[in-house]
């Protein structure tokens, strides 16, 4: 009878928390076994049809703009209560735009489609949007629609939000996380690990379609979705087998049973209701506190993540200079190696005995270059004497000849 109790105490923790398969993309190895669908979901697009990779969806290009994209779940969720955990990324130009919807609605893809907010009509649930509203860099907004409220009509879409909180999710380098939770009356929005909005008056049915829909603007911004996990509350009954079954639990010894011995050691049906309720209680503790494990290693995940890609870079870095050291090194060492290996002393001989030569021709050819250049530059005497002669002679022809007219010509008489 205790080992009953005990398989019963670890099927409860086991299932404190599982994730429905059937609703959920990006948990496993690969988003799309053959890059063709997502098993579970339909994929469709407006302009352009979104690319399935390995480990991400790309409802809209980088480039060209005004294309739309969405993803819609093939079967409803029928969990009232549950955790959604999505992932995106959204990376564009500095004045890029566009918006991205988390929907929640009765009809599903049948009636929303690749609809935006503001281009949605009527709908009868809930969506939250994520874009650029405001001027603050981004902002995370909840509307709910019960069907009656025609949203593509609407005067002020806006005004309509139930609440909100402000993101900057553009260019961000890695992915956003999107956490929703819907237990009994409480309904949460958090990013980042940080709570967005929450209300305690908001209950959503089950029987729902979940979907994630994208739209870019004329410059546009490049929606990318990683993974939507949706796992049950701890009091929801499970509805579908796990694919990967958690290994059994160790039994506990009698002195970590505590005061649950006394009630393990009874026999099942002397149990009454409120000993039954007390391990129920138990119970429920145990998966909170499993629940909030599981919660520290994720973001001792995310930090150690985090961590490792700041220091990628500085790594690379590092090993760049050290390459260039390397480089540096080796070229000094071959200069070092030649200059070692090779005697310049034959070389400095050579070059002495060349300016010995070209001194010893320089004194022996320079006095007679000058002589010669004075030889040949000396002005000639008998020439110049011939022409001073000359001159002369032509100066006293013409000084006759002057004297000769001057005689013969008419004289005039007063």
């Amino acid at each position: 009878m205790r080992l009953l109790l005990y398989a019963v105490l670890a099927a409860s923790v086991s299932q404190a928390q599982y994730i429905v398969n059937s609703a959920s993309f990006g948990h496993d190895k690969t988003l799309s076994p053959n890059k063709l669908a997502v098993p579970g979901w339909d994929v469709s697009g407006e302009g352009q049809v979104p690319e399935l990779l390995s480990d991400k969806i790309i409802l809209t290009p980088p480039y060209p703009g005004n294309r739309r994209g969405a993803i819609w779940q093939n079967n409803r969720v029928m969990q009232s209560e549950w955790k959604a955990d999505f992932e995106f990324r959204a990376t564009g130009p500095e004045r890029g735009g566009g918006n991205l919807q988390i929907w929640l609605v009765k009809e599903g893809q049948a009636k929303i489609g690749t609809s935006s907010i503001y281009t949605v009509g009527q709908f009868d649930g809930l969506v939250l949007v994520v874009d650029m509203y405001g001027g603050r860099g981004g902002s995370i907004r909840g509307f709910l629609n019960d069907g009656n409220t025609d949203y593509k009509n609407h005067h002020s879409v806006d005004s309509l939000a139930f609440g909100h909180c402000d993101y900057s999710y553009r260019n961000l380098g890695r992915p956003s996380r999107i956490q929703i939770s819907n237990l009994g009356n409480s309904f949460a929005v958090s990013v980042d690990q940080k709570e967005c909005f929450r209300s305690d008056k908001i209950s959503l049915p089950p029987g729902y379609f979940f979907g994630i829909s994208a739209a870019s603007a004329d410059t546009p911004d490049s929606f990318e979705v990683f993974k939507f996990v949706l796992t049950t509350a701890p009091s929801t009954t499970r509805e579908e087998p796990q694919r990967n079954q958690p290994p059994p639990q160790k039994a506990p010894s009698d002195q970590q049973q505590g005061n649950a011995a006394p009630i393990l050691n009874k026999p099942l049906s002397s149990i009454s209701s409120q000993e039954f309720a007390q391990l129920q209680n138990r119970i429920q503790s145990m998966s909170q506190s499993v629940e909030n494990l599981f919660s520290q290693l994720v973001k001792l995940a995310e930090t150690s993540g985090n961590r490792h890609q700041e220091l990628v870079p500085k790594v690379d870095r590092l090993s760049t200079m050290d390459q260039r050291l390397q480089s540096i090194e080796s070229t000094v060492a071959a200069i070092k190696k030649e200059l070692e290996s090779r005697d310049y002393q034959g070389h400095f001989a050579k070059l002495q005995e060349s300016l010995k030569d070209t001194h010893s021709s320089l004194l022996e050819g320079l006095p007679l270059s000058m002589s010669q250049i004075v030889s040949t530059s000396a002005p000639r005497m008998g020439f110049f004497l011939f022409v001073v002669v000359g001159l002369q002679m032509l100066l006293a022809v013409a000084y006759i000849l002057y004297k000769r007219r001057r005689a013969n010509g008419p004289k005039k008489y007063l």
